[in-house]
């Protein structure tokens, strides 16, 4: 079994030790910490047998008893946790972000690179959606013969109220910003970001919705609208426009109704439930994928890709202009092929 320690016991670090300990295959959480010492505790005692609680996230990372770590802690102390992981020889699993600054992951994809091994996995977890790989399949494959535009949507029934700023870029977008770059296996060099009308519907001080602009490499086209304030519900689509055919994202699974003198499908409105399979698929192939030594998903270049293009996007938004997205050439230390062994 590997043994697991989880840093952050809040609503996500709450259902994924649900998922090490009780769901998936071949992992148990044996240590928590959280800066909330009471509910930290509260979860140890409900799992069987309870886990150790951590004075501190550094004490859990030190102990020779945890295998690896899960940073589901508040988005400012990823770099510190990640960094003391990598220090250790400890393989991490971190939540996104990977860190809250493009220096912040640069500092964490350097510490990994000295350190010679991979033990950095970042919680892209649209990856392992079963919708997102066969729409992969369709363009690996040449079914649609060459990309050359994508067409997305990012919509939300509604936010909290501490969500504002930039947050639909910086919190909701790099979702997109992964997953794409993994579909069409390109990178971006610029970034435009339109402001439509605004929705009634958002609170005086949130813009919303947004229309954010993608070139790649390759010179494919890429428009993802992010609508946060959007009624009817939550709602992901993705549109890949080939020379040769159209590939669109499947919609999740639901009873084609015939009622009140309408035909209909049911609309999710909470984001864990459309995604929640693929948290599954995605920790228990971080699982396995360590035991055989290697750190096969998202790396920390990726998450340092995805701060480097937010930060490129939130600079074209409040200058009007299209904006380069600056990023040298991936190392080669982060080649799909040059994966070095966890443990």
């Amino acid at each position: 079994m590997l043994k697991i320690g989880v840093i952050g016991t809040g609503a996500i670090g709450q259902e994924h030790i649900e998922r090490l300990h009780n769901k998936l295959v071949g992992s148990t959480v044996v240590a928590v910490n959280d800066i909330n010492k009471t509910q930290a505790e509260e979860v140890a005692r409900r799992l069987t047998p309870a886990a150790r609680v951590f004075e501190s996230g550094h004490d859990l990372i030190a102990d020779t008893s945890v295998d690896a770590v899960v940073v589901t802690s508040w988005g400012p102390t990823h770099e510190e946790f990640v960094l003391a992981s990598i220090a250790a020889g400890t393989p991490v699993f971190c939540e996104k972000p990977l860190a809250t600054t493009a220096q912040a992951c640069l500092n964490i994809v350097n510490a990994e690179i000295a350190s010679g091994r991979h033990l950095v996995q970042v919680g892209f977890m649209r990856r392992y959606d079963r919708s997102y790989r066969l729409l992969k399949q369709q363009i690996t494959s040449g079914n649609l013969g060459e990309p050359l535009m994508v067409h997305c949507a990012h919509r939300n029934p509604s936010v909290p109220e501490v969500y504002g700023g930039d947050m639909a870029i910086t919190d909701s977008f790099p979702h997109e910003i992964d997953v794409l770059r993994w579909l069409l296996d390109d990178d971006y060099v610029s970034a435009q970001v339109i402001m439509p009308r605004k929705t009634k519907y958002a609170r005086k001080d949130l813009d919303d919705p947004h229309m954010i602009l993608l070139e790649t490499k390759k010179g494919i086209r890429i428009d993802v609208e992010v609508f946060v304030n959007c009624p009817y519900g939550y709602d992901i689509q993705c549109q890949v426009v080939g020379e040769d055919g159209i590939g669109y994202l499947p919609e999740p699974m639901s009873v084609l109704l015939r009622k009140d003198a309408k035909l209909s499908h049911e609309i999710l409105r909470d984001w864990k439930l459309r995604f929640i399979d693929s948290y599954d698929v995605e920790l228990q192939e971080w699982i396995d994928s360590i035991k055989m030594g290697v750190v096969s998903g998202p790396t920390a270049w990726d998450g340092y890709f995805a701060s480097v293009t937010a930060d490129a996007c939130v600079e074209a938004k409040h200058s009007g202009r299209i904006v380069p997205i600056k990023i040298g050439e991936r190392p080669s230390f982060y080649a799909p092929r040059a994966l070095k062994p966890a443990a």
